[in-house]
């Protein structure tokens, strides 16, 4: 049976990839029984097999026949090998695995397939080797970028910043290199640089603002390429294209450095200009989750599913469902949603920290310490710090979880929230109480708004006996901000110092912000035996007669 090439080409281009393996196995097999067929023949064969195996998710096959296609392709005299290269080069074909169709094969393209399929089947060392073999000036944009991820994953942080910032000097609407720039530590200033050396047409650099806008708003739409997958992120109306690309390169570069609430307040601005635009949400969503503004989050997440209902990024298993299920304090079954999420992905920062933090919700602090540092070194950020000083704290490893909060404070320079974990820890013991002061105080002068810092601060007052002070910077905090969790502290201060009716009206007043508020349900409660003249410390009437069936088991079994 003669199969024509191009018969076969034409199953890949739409999508046929059984109908294609199975024809391939044809091609494959009378090209091995045909002894005159030129080992360039052969190649094309294999690489035209792998493509349909690759596109039937059958990734080691796919390898194989890749790999035998090079071999091939080592036996092709140099002339033959440069002529293919030449040819392909011209060539208008894309350079996926499932849509090679040339007369001729070009081992660099071939060697990356080979690392698609080693990055599919998580085989990242070998897929960097491969990708290693091949020349600079022979890699196409999609080479660069996946060769930035896997230095990424191996911590080449060097090397992987210059294949992204090659990425922009070709394409200045690849926002996943951007991300990833603003993630390794590179400033928005240097990275907006690299647009004004995107090549146009003729060739030549575009060295002045208008050549970079003329380039910049010839497209109306950007494209994000994510897991060898092309996805439209977006449309961006060309008159303020310039402007908006450049607020998205400064968000990003201020939640990596930690700058949580200028990269909120720029993402507010664009979604005013884009409102229903699924990208920002789930940004916006995500950066909430990390600050534990978890309400926020999931009403940014609920907006998504109304705009599109089958969107899949940051949700379901890794952000959003543990989110909802702790929020109905389920916390085991959030639990085995953020292992799972881990086993699915275990480079997934958010589930890491979600499962720190339900270790630590669970008293297992010795888990959560594992967790908060597997997301650390994947990207330290202020979420695994805050973990580790709190489950460190737990364990009474305070050298620990003062060396953690030290570090945090060296990392986010002026960063009102590392100030407080020093203060957290040194609050830890009596002996550093006064530091602690010293600390949560410097917190307060540089974000005058951080409830945490305003919080911790009343706490220590009222441990050292200070309670008028506490009462006096709650009353001041309120003055400004509706917080159920100051009305809940204060309720206790008052509770303490016996001013039994002004904390029943603050204890209300949380209720009335914050229906669900555990805290001033409990201490309502506890609150109100106290006004009945109960001791709130005496366990229920049910409890004692538990207490003393067990006691009196514990007497039968001694006995007998």
């Amino acid at each position: 049976m003669e199969v024509p090439k191009d018969q076969m080409s034409t199953l890949l281009d739409n999508g046929l990839f059984d109908s294609a393996q199975m024809l391939g196995c044809f091609l494959v097999s009378s090209a091995g029984a045909n002894i005159e067929a030129s080992p360039s023949l052969k190649a094309e064969y294999l690489v035209l097999q792998g493509d349909a195996l690759f596109g039937e998710k059958e990734f080691r096959r796919a390898l194989n026949m890749y790999k035998q296609a090079l071999q091939h392709c080592k036996s092709i005299p140099r002339q033959a090998t440069s002529n293919s290269r030449n040819s392909l080069s011209t060539s208008s074909r894309s350079s996926s695995p499932n849509s090679l169709s040339v007369s001729t094969i070009n081992d660099n393209e071939v060697k990356f397939k080979i690392t698609l399929c080693h990055c599919s089947l998580n085989e990242h060392r070998a897929a960097l080797v491969e990708m290693e073999g091949i020349p600079l000036k022979a890699r196409t944009l999609r080479m660069n970028l996946t060769l930035g991820k896997l230095y990424r994953v191996y911590r080449n942080n060097r090397a992987s910043i210059a294949c992204y910032k090659d990425c922009l000097r070709h394409c200045p609407y690849i926002l996943e290199a951007v991300t990833a720039l603003a993630e390794l530590g590179v400033s928005s200033k240097e990275i907006l640089l690299l647009f004004s050396q995107t090549p146009v047409k003729s060739g030549r650099l575009l060295n002045d603002n208008l050549d970079t806008q003329r380039w910049l708003n010839a497209a109306t739409h950007f494209v994000w390429i994510e897991n060898g997958m092309d996805a439209i992120v977006g449309r961006w109306c060309t008159a303020d294209v310039v402007q908006r690309v450049q607020r998205y390169v400064e968000a990003q570069c201020c939640i990596a450095s930690n700058d949580y609430k200028g990269g909120l307040d720029i993402f507010s601005e664009l979604l005013q200009r884009f409102p229903n635009n699924v990208h920002i949400l789930l940004e916006t969503a995500k950066v909430e989750a990390i600050i534990g503004r978890n309400d926020e989050a999931i009403m940014n997440f609920e907006k998504v599913r109304f705009v599109d209902p089958y969107v899949l990024t940051y949700m379901d298993e890794n952000i959003c469902r543990p989110l909802c299920i702790m929020e109905r304090k389920d916390e085991r079954r959030a639990l085995s949603f953020a292992e799972k999420s881990l086993r699915t992905d275990d480079r997934h920062i958010a589930g890491y920290i979600m499962k720190g933090n339900l270790c630590m919700s669970l008293n297992r602090p010795d888990t959560a310490v594992t967790a908060f540092r597997g997301a650390q070194e994947l990207r330290a950020d202020l979420r695994s710090y805050q973990g580790l000083v709190r489950a460190y704290l737990a364990l009474s490893k305070s050298k620990e979880a003062l060396f953690t909060a030290r570090e945090a404070m060296k990392v986010m320079h002026q960063s009102a929230k590392a100030l407080k974990l020093v203060g957290d820890v040194h609050a830890s013991n009596s002996s550093g109480r006064e530091k602690a002061r010293k600390f949560y105080e410097s917190a307060l002068r540089l974000e005058p708004g951080f409830l945490g810092a305003a919080l911790a601060l009343a706490d220590l007052h009222v441990v050292e006996g200070r309670n008028k002070e506490a009462v006096s910077l709650l009353e001041r905090y309120l003055r400004d901000w509706a917080d159920d969790s100051l009305h809940v502290k204060l309720a206790q201060v008052f509770a303490a110092t016996n001013m039994l009716s002004d904390a029943l009206s603050h204890y209300q007043a949380a209720l009335r912000i914050n229906p669900q508020n555990e805290a001033a349900k409990k201490g309502l409660e506890r609150l109100e035996k106290q006004m009945k003249g109960m001791d709130p410390d005496a366990p229920e009437e049910e409890e004692e007669i538990e207490a003393e069936d067990a006691e009196g088991d514990q007497e039968d079994t001694e006995l007998l």
